[in-house]
């Protein structure tokens, strides 16, 4: 009777060594990458406002660009660890060279995209006049750098796949440092302005991408895997990644319709709801870097045809997230006379900000079982229904979104809505886990 409770204790323990090992280096590389635009506003900053007011319009291009394209990093982790499970690392590193191949190929699209229409894209923002030519600068220098940034984006699946989340921490502090350096060097010892901004961020991203195709080359010459592309294995990546691209999508429509919903009630408002979202943003790095540690010991356990161990892993990372969850909520609500105050002195800002902050506080652990889950699902390769419940839960949140200025109830209210979104997420993703039809065991799904 005491040999089943004692092999589920050993079963928990194996996980959480497994959920910490993958987990607390991904959540620092997570915290890394908005280091980065810190460090150029804070030294653009000192240029004057408009070079500031530039760099932040291109920069939301840039990080808009580049995060649609996440999925290279979320496919390819899924991928990956499914060989690795398979015990076929020369399959899993050729899987990952497909990856890179496509966020090559991506890449260049992109360079294609905005060289020609930078101005138009900055316009389109609204940049005034005195902002917009240094906005355009920044974009087309530091578009450059977009290939770059997919690679590592990639690349990054492909060592998560691997089980190595270590390696994109030390190169994701590395790149910070560099960028920081170069920036200061450039900017002002160079005397380039802006301009030293952004080749200073597409030298370090440059870098950073040297530096993950050296140990992805070197580990598929260890195990003897092509570095040629192949037609079918990038068409597959790509095919693997369009449903992650419509999940993300609509993700971040989710977002945009929240912040113009928010510019609708009022300046106090907006200002607390940039606050508020920052904060939100802050906290889903910690329980997103529990999902990818879900992505890499889903993938590894299916691919090894172990569909029990996945189950269990599931368990045992939902537990996690509620815990860390009830955690970050507690720290919101004891954070908030410090946290506000950092941010604003206007007291309308901060009276508008509390009660919302409370409806983000008590939401965390909603939203940590809804980024396991995610991540769970991820690894599982279960993209196609992961795009479709995020459609569902787009429809859902934008009526009650947009009746919120209508209603009435101010920024709490819409944060509400948020909630809502999250927990209509939280019901399409327990559905389907409880349903076991993400179980597919293999090499491949």
């Amino acid at each position: 009777m005491t040999q089943a409770p004692a092999r589920s204790r050993t079963a928990r323990r194996r996980h959480d060594r497994d959920i910490i090992a993958l987990a607390v280096p991904a959540f620092g590389a997570l915290v890394a990458e908005p280091l980065f635009v810190m460090a150029d506003s804070a030294i653009v900053g000192h240029l004057g406002t408009a070079q500031l007011a530039g760099l932040g319009i291109a920069s939301a291009l840039l990080t808009t660009a580049v995060s649609v394209f996440v999925f290279l990093a979320y496919a390819t982790t899924a991928a990956v660890s499914r060989r690795v499970g398979a015990g076929d690392l020369q399959a899993a590193i050729r899987q990952g060279m497909d990856g890179i191949w496509l966020a090559l190929l991506l890449g260049a699209a992109v360079i294609a995209a905005v060289l020609p229409t930078a101005p138009s894209l900055v316009e389109l923002f609204g940049a005034s006049d005195t902002a917009a030519p240094y906005a355009v600068t920044y974009l087309r220098i530091s578009a450059l750098g977009i290939p770059a940034m997919l690679v590592v984006l990639a690349s990054t699946g492909v060592l998560r796949g691997l089980q190595n989340t270590r390696t994109p921490l030390y190169v994701a502090i590395a790149g910070f440092l560099a960028n920081a350096v170069l920036n200061v060097v450039l900017v002002y010892g160079a005397g380039l302005g802006i301009a030293g901004s952004a080749w200073g961020t597409v030298i370090a991203q440059c870098g950073m991408a040297a530096v993950y195709l050296w140990v992805v080359i070197r580990g598929a010459r260890r195990h003897g895997a092509s570095l040629r592309p192949d037609v079918s294995g990038i068409r597959a990546s790509a095919q693997a990644g369009v449903p992650l691209l419509v999940r993300t999508l609509s993700l971040r429509a989710i977002l945009m319709i929240a912040t113009a919903v928010a510019a609708r009630l009022g300046d106090a408002d907006i200002a607390a709801h940039q606050i508020i979202l920052s904060l939100w943003s802050l906290l889903a790095f910690a329980l997103d870097a529990i999902a990818i540690a879900g992505q890499a010991i889903i993938g590894r356990c299916l691919g090894a045809g172990d569909a029990q161990g996945a189950r269990d892993a599931c368990r045992r990372m939902v537990e996690w997230g509620v815990a860390v969850g009830v955690v970050l909520g507690v720290l919101v609500v004891l954070s908030r006379p410090v946290f506000l105050p950092l941010f604003t002195g206007d007291s309308a800002v901060k009276d508008t900000a509390l009660p919302a902050l409370v409806i983000v506080a008590v939401s965390q652990p909603i939203c940590g079982v809804v980024y396991v889950l995610d991540g769970v699902l991820m690894g599982a390769g279960d993209g196609p229904y992961l795009a479709w419940a995020m459609l569902v839960t787009l429809a859902v949140f934008t009526p009650a979104a947009l009746l919120v200025p209508t209603l009435g109830g101010g920024l709490t209210a819409l944060w509400a809505a948020m909630t809502l979104m999250m927990a209509m997420r939280l019901v399409t993703l327990w559905l389907r886990t409880r349903s076991g039809r993400w179980v597919v065991t293999g090499a491949t799904r």
